[in-house]
């Protein structure tokens, strides 16, 4: 009778401990408000990967492309391929847009955070960066068209305020606080410019193209002297985010391909500039 009862006892214990069966929603949405919290801009690095693709696939297939390039191979493929592969980045890209909204509404303060952090404040400027590359790569809309026009303002003005925000600081904070803050992931402001400038030229606005160019060339200048000189302090970018490092050569690359559509021609300054990034390409491989 005794043991009955501690097994009633008990047995209403695990009754009034499993009787909030109500806190499972909860917990179910804390999981998803710690997904928002853990995500960030850095993810925009495959938007990124798969917009570069389909540009590349775009520019191999398009006739004004020399033939003795991979033109036939591309060529031999459906179409419907890079048609696919483009609608696979557009939606990547919309995902990851809806997911930093998200996070936007839900965990604001984390946003903030990242917006004043010295690495993952580069980040922001790729999901812009990642429109403009689809935006050129589209096989639907011809840059003549007014709604190509609108949509170069659209992804081009928060590439500008981000501009405002990060240079003015760079000017405004004393004179080592970018060598303080200066990183790898610095780049990605003057590809943002350059990718800008690029568009601009292709829509045929000249001036607009060369103000951009001029904008990232000469904070591609200053950036490139700042980490190259190693100040006490600058070596602070995390072990994980190493590769980017590699974006040492897609700014002078991305440069070339600016300078390219411009001048209409591939011309020495834009021979300058690729060589320049097949250096630093061969230099980080080595390494």
């Amino acid at each position: 009778a005794k043991g009955a009862g501690l097994a009633e006892a008990g047995d209403g214990g695990t009754m009034l401990k499993a009787s909030p069966a109500p806190s499972k929603p909860p917990r179910l949405v804390a999981s998803r408000f710690a997904m928002l919290t853990r995500f960030h801009a850095g993810y925009f690095r495959i938007s990124l990967a798969l917009s570069g693709q389909a540009l590349l696939w775009r520019t191999l297939s398009d006739r004004s492309t020399d033939p003795s390039a991979l033109h036939p191979l591309v060529q031999s493929l459906p179409s419907a391929a890079f048609v696919l592969l483009w609608s696979l980045a557009l939606l990547t890209l919309f995902a990851l847009c809806v997911l930093y909204v998200a996070r936007c509404v839900v965990r604001l303060p984390a946003v903030r955070a990242e917006f004043r952090h010295h690495v993952g404040m580069n980040y922001l400027f790729a999901p812009w960066i990642s429109w403009l590359l689809l935006l050129q790569a589209t096989p639907f809309l011809p840059p003549e068209a007014p709604s190509y026009h609108m949509l170069w303002w659209a992804f081009s003005l928060p590439i500008l305020v981000l501009d405002v925000k990060v240079y003015g600081q760079w000017f405004t904070r004393g004179r080592k606080f970018l060598s303080m803050v200066a990183n790898p992931a610095s780049h990605m402001t003057v590809i943002a410019n350059l990718m800008t400038a690029r568009a601009a030229a292709k829509m045929g606005w000249h001036e607009g193209a060369v103000a951009m160019f001029a904008v990232g060339a000469a904070h591609y200048l200053v950036l490139f002297v700042t980490l190259y000189q190693r100040f006490l302090g600058s070596d602070s970018l995390p072990a994980m985010l190493r590769p980017v490092f590699f974006l040492f050569f897609a700014a002078p690359s991305m440069a070339s391909l600016a300078w390219c559509s411009i001048s209409m021609s591939f011309d020495t300054g834009c021979k300058m500039l690729f060589f320049l990034s097949m250096f630093l390409f061969a230099s980080l491989s080595l390494r």
